[in-house]
């Protein structure tokens, strides 16, 4: 069976953000899930190369001013045109850590995908308020679930 590609791009100022991707990294890097190749970058980082790349996609934020990051946007920026009609149909999901409610940043990033034509599979995890290190299990299990559902052929 030929391996399928993951895609983590994540950015993290304040660290908390980085953790919650370094539980997804962890989750989807999981040893039962053994044809899955994982490719986790920082938004400053990865490009439409990488998108194409891959067979599904995760991304993570913070919410900036009741938006995405800065970061996550320009991430969005440089591949939305030269992917545009070339990934229609892939899986993603994301996690997102807010200070607020967080539907600020998913919906605008739910908002610049639908142009995409990609397809979310798993609810988002919002992390809102006061850091709780116990969600940290969440972020492994979307982790754990986009592998496994990609390796399954399920996504």
């Amino acid at each position: 069976m030929s391996k399928k590609h993951l895609l983590i791009v994540f950015h993290s100022q304040s660290g908390t953000t980085g953790r919650m991707a370094d539980a997804v990294i962890r989750g989807a890097r999981h040893p039962d899930v053994d044809s899955v190749e994982v490719r986790a970058l920082s938004a400053l980082e990865a490009d439409a190369d990488d998108l194409l790349w891959c067979d599904a996609f995760i991304l993570g934020t913070p919410e900036n001013f009741g938006y995405m990051s800065g970061a996550m946007k320009y991430f969005l920026d440089r591949v939305f045109y030269p992917c545009e009609d070339r990934v229609a149909g892939k899986p993603w999901a994301m996690f997102v850590r807010a200070g607020n409610d967080g539907t600020g940043a998913i919906s605008s990033i739910r908002r610049i995908l639908t142009g995409l034509a990609v397809k979310e599979v798993q609810e988002p995890v919002l992390v809102a308020g006061d850091f709780d290190e116990t969600r940290l299990r969440e972020c492994e299990e979307l982790g754990l679930t986009m592998a496994a559902g990609l390796e399954a052929g399920v996504f």
